[in-house]
């Protein structure tokens, strides 16, 4: 079904929502044109937009060229605050750092990316840059085999056949026995490790976080620099914490998904 197939379908919030996401790392400084060639919208329609973004603090411009503002961080925490997921992982992530002295991240699926959800970083020098809000392709980063491996065959099609937005061309892009195969090891061990196949230098390894229905709502890893960690470490030191870590997540969470919710 098309954007136009529903009758409830607002066809001018869907093309603000495409304005905004066409500005990315590169392209954080754009004109109304350039938009309007990125986004595939008439050019009086994207400076409509545009300057209605900019009335409510989304967007600011000079000089006729417009970048995004610091307020449309909101869209995405907004969604994080309610989830109360971050509130809960945050102080066991950052024990799971004090011990490892390595960065972890959690983070969840969006089609066929996943998008980070929460972080907490040491000071070491990678080869990408991760905030809150990055997305990288699933089948490329251990998170995301955490991720795709809980998922039910129509459910994975769906997910590995939705095109990548990350903008992140993998070092190695798996086949789809390749994948299935790894997905089918991390069901039977429980966890996952990308081994520089993202990116050079960035070996990784992941567990799942599940709530209370044992579904997996959130994928928690250790992060380290492949000259720096070797393998043996990584599984042998940090992978038993980082197991134990994301068994604690997920317990606690589990609890305050049964907790009462109060009307009003």
């Amino acid at each position: 079904m098309g954007r136009e197939g529903s009758r409830d379908f607002v066809e001018a919030l869907a093309r603000g929502i495409d304005v905004i996401r066409a500005f990315g790392p590169r392209a954080m400084e754009m004109s109304v044109s350039d938009v309007a060639t990125r986004t595939g919208l008439a050019r009086p329609t994207v400076r409509r937009l545009l300057l209605t973004l900019e009335e409510l603090g989304y967007v600011r411009s000079s000089n006729g060229v417009y970048s995004l503002t610091a307020k449309t961080l909101d869209l995405g925490t907004s969604y994080i605050s309610a989830l109360g997921l971050w509130d809960v992982a945050r102080p066991h992530m950052a024990a799971l750092v004090a011990e490892t002295h390595e960065s972890s991240s959690m983070s969840q699926l969006d089609g066929s990316d996943i998008v980070y959800v929460a972080r907490v970083a040491v000071p070491k020098i990678i080869g990408l840059s991760v905030t809150i809000g990055t997305r990288f392709p699933a089948v490329a980063t251990s998170m995301g085999r955490v991720l795709l491996a809980d998922l039910d065959g129509d459910e994975l099609d769906s997910a590995l056949a939705a095109p990548s937005t990350s903008g992140i061309i993998p070092r190695v892009e798996p086949s789809r026995t390749e994948i299935d195969s790894a997905l089918a090891e991390v069901r039977e061990r429980g966890w996952a490790m990308s081994d520089e196949q993202l990116s050079l230098g960035i070996r990784s390894i992941a567990a799942p976080v599940r709530g209370g229905t044992d579904r997996v709502v959130a994928a928690l890893n250790v992060t380290t620099h492949a000259a720096e960690t070797p393998v043996d470490v990584l599984l042998g030191e940090h992978l038993p914490k980082l197991l134990a870590t994301a068994a604690a997540i997920g317990d606690e969470w589990s609890n305050l998904e049964r907790l009462p919710i109060a009307d009003g």
